[in-house]
């Protein structure tokens, strides 16, 4: 079973009330299995745009990362950070196929 990812880039506004949205959020992604694989790590930007915080962060699948996002313990940590920051995630399934040789 192929695992699932979030890919989170987010502008923060107000770094001391996103300490909330952090601390919201550990229990669901817990439950959920997640890992984070990036976390606000140093990153050049080499095409296109970006925000000034990344994060990759890994599940033990597509339906468990989708099932933490839409969980109502995460939906609650949301609420949290919507009005201190900007973000954009996109929940994606990891690919299992041939790899460049």
């Amino acid at each position: 079973m192929a695992r699932g990812y979030w890919i989170v880039r987010v502008d923060i506004r107000d770094p001391e009330a996103y300490k909330k949205y952090i601390a919201a959020n550990a229990k669901p992604l817990a439950h959920h299995g997640a890992r984070f694989l990036v976390r606000g790590a140093p990153f050049e930007n080499v095409e296109g745009t970006s925000r000034t915080r990344n994060a990759v962060i890994e599940f033990p699948s597509y339906q468990a990362a989708l099932d933490c996002y839409r969980s109502p313990e995460y939906q609650a940590a949301v609420r949290l950070r919507e009005p201190v920051s900007t973000a954009d995630l996109i929940i994606i399934e990891g690919y299992e196929g041939p790899q460049p040789a």
